[in-house]
């Protein structure tokens, strides 16, 4: 009777060993792979939803981000124009409005920027860095710590960065990679305040920082020019300014 009850305890902890094994090989199948995991669970769903809405795989995309709405969005080119496709939560906006100006200061950067790196092996899941310092952030911020490392990522969490949840960083970083591996040399991202509209530009006046006015307006000019025809601008930087001069 002990024997028997042994070899079935045996029995049951090699089946259970076994089911464990399972569910590590399955959770392994894709040696780490990150990004052909995202396909696997949300590469289906994207494609239907890019067909249903009338977009094309791997169309260039645009994304804006808005602080103060801590709200992502984005956008599909369609023959010439942009057209919205997704709007994602971010998590926590950490630091003021008002753009990043020196390293350790915990703000989120505004300004026109595009994605200039892909991480598919981050700390928080999948990220891709923006070109932060840009050419006016090295002009208007401190000249020898402006900072850098700026990303959107998964893991929700952030120091100064724009944090979505893993789900839709998944289906983000598809979207980018997808967009780059099809033609896409830049990706935009446009990060503001606020949404600039009238009211929320009086918002803005109202908050007592009179030095980022002429900053704020100058981002409001390329809101504006998106805004009315759902285009990118072209912009140079203005030596010693770092305004952006958008090509009207």
């Amino acid at each position: 009777m002990i024997k028997a009850l042994q070899t079935c305890l045996y029995l049951f902890v090699m089946l259970g060993s076994l089911q464990c094994n399972s569910q590590v090989d399955t959770a392994n199948d894709f040696n780490g792979d990150r990004v052909a995991q995202a396909r696997h669970l949300v590469g289906e769903q994207l494609a239907q939803d890019l067909v249903a809405k009338g977009f094309k795989p791997g169309a260039p995309i645009f994304l804006r981000a808005f602080k103060s709405e801590q709200q992502l969005e984005v956008w599909i080119q369609d023959s010439l124009e942009f057209r919205h496709f997704r709007t994602y939560p971010i998590c926590r906006v950490p630091g003021l409005l008002g753009p990043k100006r020196k390293e350790g200061d915990l703000q989120v950067p505004e300004g026109l920027y595009w994605i200039e790196v892909f991480n598919p092996k981050s700390s928080y899941h999948l990220s891709m860095g923006i070109n932060y310092p840009n050419e006016s952030d090295r002009i208007l911020s401190d000249p020898k710590k402006p900072g850098g490392e700026i990303y959107i990522h998964g893991n929700c969490v952030s120091v100064g960065c724009l944090p979505i949840t893993d789900e839709k960083i998944r289906e983000l970083y598809l979207l980018a990679s997808d967009a780059r591996d099809a033609g896409q040399q830049q990706i935009p991202v446009h990060i503001f305040p606020c949404r600039m509209t009238p009211e929320n530009r009086e918002n803005l006046l109202a908050r007592n920082q009179p030095e980022l006015l002429p900053f704020w307006d100058n981002l409001g000019e390329a809101y504006d020019f998106f805004e009315m025809r759902k285009i990118l601008p072209t912009y140079t930087i203005e030596a010693g300014t770092g305004r952006y001069l958008l090509d009207q």
